[in-house]
C-alpha cells in the first residue's frame, strides 16, 4: 500500500498526519503491527528520522505502542484528548474548582518565597489592574475596556502564582489562561459586574497581594479562596 510521497514541508507534521488518517480510518485495526521505519521512510518519501517522530507523536496521542523486539502496533483508533482540549471543553465551574486547588496553595506558598523583585511585579500587577478598571467609562465599560480589565485581573493571579517559584505550578496555571480569559469575559460581560463598581473585586485582590508581601500564608490562601468562592457561585448562578 502506498502512502503517497509528502511535500517538503514541515515533515514531521506532514507524516504524523498522514499515518494517523491511516489508523483513523480503519487502513490500520486495532492490534494491527505498522510497517518498519524503513517501508514507512520510502512510502512518506521522508527519512527514518522523520518517520520516528511521527511515530512517537502518535505514541503521545494514545493511537500507537513500541513492544520492544516486536515492532510498533496499533493500540486505538481515536487520538486520546490532550490537557489543553479536555480544559476546552470542560465546564467552567468544574474548572474553577480545579483552579482553586492550584492558586490557593500557590498563594501560600507565594507568601513564603516571595522575592524582592516578586513584590515589585506584585504592586505593579495591582495598580495595573486598577489602571485597567479605571480606563473605560465607569457607567458603561465597554467590551474592550472589559477585556483589557480581565487581562489584568489574571496577569495579577499569574503574578501570584509565579511568586511561589514551582514550576510545575505555573505550568498547570498557564494551561488554565486561555479558558479563564474566554470564559471569565462571558461572566462580566453577561452579569454586567462592573457597571456599579468598574474595579470590581478590588478590595479582595488588595488583600491577597498584602498577604503574599507581609508573608502570611494563612490570610493569602484565604484571600484567594475566598475571591474565587465568589466567582464561583456567580457561575453557579447561571
Amino acid at each position: 500500500m502506498s502512502l503517497g510521497a509528502l511535500r517538503p514541508s514541515p515533515l514531521v507534521e506532514q507524516a504524523t498526519e498522514h499515518l494517523r488518517e491511516q489508523i483513523t480510518g480503519g487502513e490500520w485495526p486495532v492490534g494491527t503491527k505498522l510497517p518498519g521505519e524503513t517501508t514507512l521512510a520510502k512510502s512518506l518519501g521522508v527519512g527514518r528520522s522523520t518517520v520516528r517522530e511521527a511515530l512517537r507523536a502518535l505514541a503521545g496521542a494514545g493511537l500507537v505502542q513500541a513492544r520492544q523486539g516486536a515492532g510498533v502496533f496499533v493500540i486505538a483508533t481515536k487520538p486520546r484528548e490532550d490537557w489543553a482540549t479536555r480544559l476546552r471543553q470542560a465546564a467552567i465551574t468544574d474548572v474553577y474548582e480545579v483552579r482553586m486547588l492550584v492558586e490557593v496553595e500557590a498563594a501560600r506558598l507565594a507568601a513564603q518565597r516571595r522575592t524582592d523583585d516578586d513584590i515589585a511585579a506584585l504592586h505593579d500587577a495591582l495598580a495595573r489592574r486598577r489602571e485597567a478598571a479605571n480606563s473605560g467609562s465607569p457607567s458603561n465599560p465597554s467590551n474592550s475596556g472589559n477585556a483589557a480589565f480581565v487581562e489584568a485581573d489574571i496577569a495579577l493571579h499569574e503574578a501570584v502564582v509565579a511568586a511561589a517559584h514551582n514550576p510545575v505550578l505555573t505550568g498547570m496555571f498557564t494551561e488554565f489562561v486561555p479558558v479563564l480569559k474566554r470564559r471569565l469575559l462571558d461572566l462580566v460581560d453577561l452579569l454586567d459586574l462592573r457597571s456599579d463598581d468598574p474595579n470590581h473585586g478590588d478590595e479582595g485582590h488588595t488583600a491577597l497581594i498584602n498577604a503574599v508581601v507581609q508573608g502570611n500564608a494563612e490570610a493569602a490562601g484565604r484571600a484567594l479562596r475566598d475571591e474565587l468562592e465568589q466567582t464561583l457561585a456567580l457561575l453557579h448562578s447561571l
